[in-house]
């Protein structure tokens, strides 16, 4: 499994369980990039592989080139232009070998933005798993409008589903904010929803309020995040007794969660899985650029004062099933399907992979693409591209680490002070 997040880890490895529950062992390859997880971010998610080693992505291809029947399954857990370079390098390494493993990729989470690009970057895998009923037309109906084989897509759910399902109120009662890398992007939206979180807190003295935050200062995750919300919180003179900051494993922190709140996150879909009552926030407007417009039509969508009131919002039934989130037993079966098409590939001779993107359909974007990662057009290795024979020396390893965490400090401290400043 090769992975480029934290979160991206987290499903790419789920997913491998769930799709091969009787494997014999998970191999876990970081792709090394700026959201590149810390050992601490990979213990939080709580997920364990049987060997762990960070990569560029010609090292990858490399070792897949070495030995094409080392693996059954390759689980590609990476953002869209990753998979579709990876794809086009595995394509050139196993071009002379039939019995290749099965190339299986995905998404993480809610997906709503940039449906056709991140689809058809994906394509070429030969499974493309929708986590939902919606997600599987959407996809199907992408691909085929292109004229691209739309097989591959396979509907499953979301792998990190779980957890005892809500019964009753916890002592406090306990209000949590989920809180996400991007959205809002402002520094004024993100100052306006923790004011709201904390006002929520001192009217409600008798309630917990925790704001889940995904990172500490200088991680990152699937998005950069240039504002953190630790910033913010410096700038409140007296934060309530009753409202305070928390990280670890969401499914842990929704174990003592009576109300979810948040803006679009994928968490909204873990509490309604688990029957928790979820409210998706109105205040910024409901619009694409945050991600709840997603959640129209699913009974959720709410604003911070009628939360103040005391308002618990009803999620719609027939909404929530078809989000693949229903939690009466369909989750069981979920991954049958996906399970059965891994398997029947398995069973016979795999075509050479060929995604929709090739010099052909589109000649001026996928080279691009394909550079980032120092690949050629054809998929082979770039000249001077990182060497795939070698361990990094000690030295290069600790240039490494610099140099990501003089980027991150660039993100979260020099651009946002840049941004102000061409704005005098």
């Amino acid at each position: 499994m090769l992975a480029d997040s934290d979160t991206r880890w987290k499903w790419g490895s789920l997913t491998a369980s769930r799709i091969a529950p009787d494997r014999a062992a998970l191999d876990g390859y970081l792709l090394r990039g700026r959201a590149t997880p810390t050992p601490r971010q990979l213990t939080e998610v709580g997920v364990r592989a049987d060997s762990l080693r960070e990569v560029t992505a010609v090292e990858f291809l490399a070792t897949m080139a070495r030995d094409p029947r080392a693996y059954d399954v390759v689980v590609l857990a990476l953002v869209g232009g990753a998979v579709q370079a990876v794809l086009h390098g595995l394509a050139y390494a196993w071009r002379e070998s039939k019995d290749r493993p099965v190339v299986v990729t995905g998404y993480v989470g809610v997906v709503y933005e940039k449906l056709a690009d991140g689809l058809l970057l994906r394509h070429g895998a030969d499974v493309v798993l929708a986590n939902s009923a919606y997600d599987a037309e959407r996809f199907r109906a992408v691909y085929e409008g292109v004229g691209a084989d739309a097989s591959s897509v396979t509907e499953c759910a979301l792998p990190f589903l779980g957890g005892a399902p809500y019964k009753e109120a916890h002592d406090p009662y306990t209000v949590v904010f989920a809180a996400q890398p991007s959205v809002p992007d402002t520094a004024a939206d993100r100052m306006y929803l923790l004011d709201r979180l904390v006002r929520h807190a001192e009217s409600h003295p008798e309630r917990e309020v925790l704001l889940k935050l995904r990172s500490k200062p200088g991680e990152h995750t699937t998005h950069i995040e240039e504002i953190p919300y630790q910033k913010l919180v410096q700038r409140i003179p007296e934060p309530p007794a009753n409202f305070r900051l928390v990280y670890g494993n969401m499914g842990e922190v929704l174990d003592r969660t009576d109300l979810l709140v948040t803006v679009s996150s994928t968490a909204a879909l873990e509490a309604l899985h688990r029957r928790i009552p979820t409210a998706l926030l109105t205040d910024l407007g409901v619009r694409e650029a945050l991600g709840n417009h997603h959640f129209t039509g699913s009974g959720c969508l709410v604003s911070w004062d009628r939360l103040d009131a005391g308002e618990r919002p009803e999620p719609d039934a027939a909404w929530v099933a078809r989000q693949g989130v229903a939690a009466d037993g369909a989750y069981e079966s979920a991954f049958d399907g996906a399970r059965a098409k891994v398997a029947a590939l398995l069973d016979e001779d795999r075509r050479p992979l060929a995604p929709y993107y090739s010099r052909t359909t589109a000649p001026g974007y996928l080279p691009r693409v394909l550079a980032r990662h120092h690949l050629a057009p054809d998929g082979s290795p770039l000249p001077g591209a990182p060497a795939a024979d070698r361990d990094p020396s000690a030295v290069r390893q600790i240039v490494r680490r610099a140099a990501r965490g003089a980027y991150r400090h660039g993100v979260q401290r020099v651009a946002p002070v840049i941004r102000r400043m061409g704005e005098l």
